[in-house]
């Protein structure tokens, strides 16, 4: 579990493609290693990677990162090119100050950058949200790009595709890889846990909450001696 406050902006150091997928290294630049161990996980650019070794040198650390098939296809990693900066989070702690909100670390689909436009000392950037996705973006709610906690100030349900506004504030741009984005750049989106689990809730039939029948009768608590 993440919170989607970005610690630190690292880059791709080397992509190997194999069957399976490919095994990444991560130039952390100068990410706190000292309390990562092997199967840790690290948010990148959004996505829970399993930590499958590491180098903790202390301002030129790396990790290296299976990613799946799947990952590389529901995700923006397929884009990435060696040199890519990519936003880095470890995983909470229970001690951890909640900055941002719950990020599971599991994208739900790949947005894409449609507007950049300055707005006093702030950028606006208006992003497309994939259709399946749409009804989990509510204005004032929480999103999550490229692993990224943001609030939605705006939603056009209306337009073709459906785009919601976030205002980026320049700490915000100064500490992850937001600076990089232009019209076109695919980003990874996550949205609100909560939202995700509270349809699941509210759609679900109720019969369907039934608890499974039981084969205990009556008279088989009494012979086994549980009545008298």
């Amino acid at each position: 579990m993440f919170t989607g406050i970005i610690e630190a902006v690292g880059s791709i150091k080397a992509i190997n493609v194999n069957a399976q997928g490919a095994r990444l290294v991560i130039s952390t630049n100068g990410l706190d290693m000292s309390d990562v161990k092997l199967g840790d996980s690290i948010a990148t650019n959004g996505i829970c990677l399993t930590v499958v070794d590491f180098d903790s040198t202390k301002g030129a650390g790396s990790y290296s990162a299976d990613v799946s098939n799947e990952t590389l296809q529901r995700t923006g990693f397929a884009n990435y090119q060696v040199g890519s900066r990519v936003n880095l989070e470890k995983a909470m702690l229970a001690s951890t100050r909640f900055g941002g909100h719950m990020v599971s670390g599991h994208v739900d689909g790949v947005s894409e950058v449609l507007a950049i436009n300055n707005n006093g000392n702030s950028i606006e950037y208006w992003l497309s949200v994939p259709s399946e996705l749409s009804h989990y973006v509510a204005e004032k709610g929480s999103v999550t790009i490229d692993g990224t906690s943001l609030t939605v100030n705006a939603i056009e349900d209306g337009a073709s595709p459906a785009k919601f506004r976030l205002t980026i504030v320049p700490h915000t741009v100064q500490e992850t890889i937001f600076a990089d984005y232009q019209v076109g750049t695919q980003v990874n989106i996550e949205v609100d846990l909560i939202a995700r689990y509270l349809e699941r809730l509210l759609t679900k039939s109720p019969t369907e909450y039934d608890e499974p029948k039981s084969n205990v009768t009556e008279s088989m608590l009494a012979k086994a001696g549980f009545l008298k």
